[in-house]
């Protein structure tokens, strides 16, 4: 299977469901990889909401903001790694079996994998001890990044290999994994953050190897595409287009949690953390949609069928009606969840709730440049929200605290929403 055939039908089936067999049409719903990445996301969404609650519930705000920076640290550093091949790796792809697709996409990641190691090394041995954590912490972000690599290349893969009920299962092995080990840290009263950060490595771990073993020893399917070098170049190429925007997208996601312990203190990251981390799933249904229509957008663009203003639409009329039910939500349930030491975040809601939605409608947008094959263009909108972005946060938040960080999230957003219509728009022209 491929992402050019997911909307075909599987083999044995008689075509599509008769009226009224709900039960035949939920199956096919459900065989959507659309509908798994989602469900795999709002899996994640769930524990982290879960996560969130039982460390604020078990730290203070300083330690919760310290666990805050060092998952921010990580998902930074695998940026690095991944250099732009996870939406590459799944627009290249097509047909492929999953044991090629595996070590195809090891070799893409070896030399990184080596280089960050290295550096990860000499940065304990050689960065002044005010700058570097200790050498446990360091060698705790150093695997987890590189945990959290492999996860997300597993993910390209299973898109492209059509596999993603693979994936699904391996976020609900790491999800239950995750909270198990949470919810025994909060029943102990663990207070290290290194603690809590240490379970996120494990659960990360586990279902990555796992799967990515299962899949190695899986045969080649008769009639897959073979896997060849310059195929692989290729991938590498486009996503070093790609790198730029991937970077950008993290550094305007996360640079947020690295710019307030800096400009403002720690308990305010732990403040800001608690209502960022539960707005940014607002996003996430877009994303995946957008992730698992990348390959088939490119193939009707090929053929010159893809028509992108009805997609952009639907993205943006979802997160108008979604927007104000979430901003009101959550603004009412932070104390109740959080405690009254969270009353304070509620002056980021209202913005942040709308950064996400402004951020959703634009990874649609990006996509749609992804399919024509305008991945410099997709970098640079990227570039200009996160260049927005840092510019507000350093303005803003030594006056305006948390508050001017999420002004900051919205303006960079909204930047990059702007670049992205505007781009397709004199792309489509040309």
């Amino acid at each position: 299977m491929s992402e050019l055939r997911v909307g075909s039908p599987e083999a044995g089936e008689a075509g599509p469901p008769r009226r009224g067999d709900p039960i035949t049409l939920a199956g096919k719903v459900l065989r959507e990889p659309s509908v798994q990445l989602l469900a795999s996301q709002v899996l994640t969404g769930g524990v982290a909401m879960a996560a969130n609650i039982l460390m604020v519930r078990s730290l203070d705000p300083t330690h919760r903001g310290e666990v805050a920076l060092m998952l921010q640290v990580v998902y930074l550093a695998t940026q690095l790694l991944l250099l732009g091949t996870e939406r590459s790796f799944v627009a290249a792809y097509h047909n492929v079996s999953p044991a090629p697709a595996v070590r195809a996409y090891a070799r893409l990641l070896a030399v990184p994998c080596v280089f960050f190691l290295a550096g990860a090394v000499i940065w304990q041995l050689a960065a002044p001890s005010r700058l570097t954590p200790g050498p446990l912490i360091v060698a705790m972000l150093a695997w987890f990044a590189l945990i959290e690599a492999a996860g997300l290349a597993t993910r390209s893969i299973a898109i492209a290999v059509g596999r993603v009920r693979d994936f699904l299962l391996a976020r609900v092995i790491e999800a239950l994994l995750l909270l198990a080990m949470l919810i025994g840290l909060y029943v102990t009263g663990a207070s290290h953050p290194e603690t809590w950060f240490l379970a996120y490595l494990l659960a990360g771990a586990t279902p990555t190897v796992i799967y990515l073993v299962i899949w190695l020893r899986l045969p080649v399917v008769a009639g897959s595409t073979p896997v060849g070098a310059a195929q692989n170049r290729l991938v590498r190429r486009e996503g070093l287009s790609l790198f730029p925007a991937a970077l950008s997208n993290m550094a305007m996601l996360r640079v947020d949690r690295l710019v307030i312990p800096a400009l403002a203190s720690t308990a305010a990251l732990g403040h800001y953390t608690a209502v960022a981390t539960m707005t940014e799933l607002l996003a996430w249904p877009v994303r995946a949609y957008a992730d698992s229509r990348l390959g088939r957008w490119r193939a009707s663009h090929n053929e010159g069928g893809l028509t992108a203003a009805p997609i952009v639409v639907v993205a943006a009329v979802y997160v108008l009606i979604v927007v104000p039910l979430v901003a009101g939500g959550l603004y009412l349930l932070i104390e109740p969840l959080f405690g009254h030491e969270y009353a304070d975040a509620k002056v980021v809601v209202l913005p942040l709730v709308v950064a996400a939605g402004l951020y959703a409608v634009s990874r649609v947008s990006l996509g749609l440049l992804i399919a024509k094959g305008h991945g410099a263009l997709v970098s640079a909108a990227e570039i200009t929200g996160f260049v927005v972005s840092f510019v507000v946060y350093v303005a803003l938040i030594p006056r305006l605290g948390i508050l001017g960080a999420a002004y900051g999230s919205l303006a960079g957003y909204g930047a990059c929403l702007v670049f992205a219509i505007v781009a397709s728009r004199i792309a489509g022209r040309r």
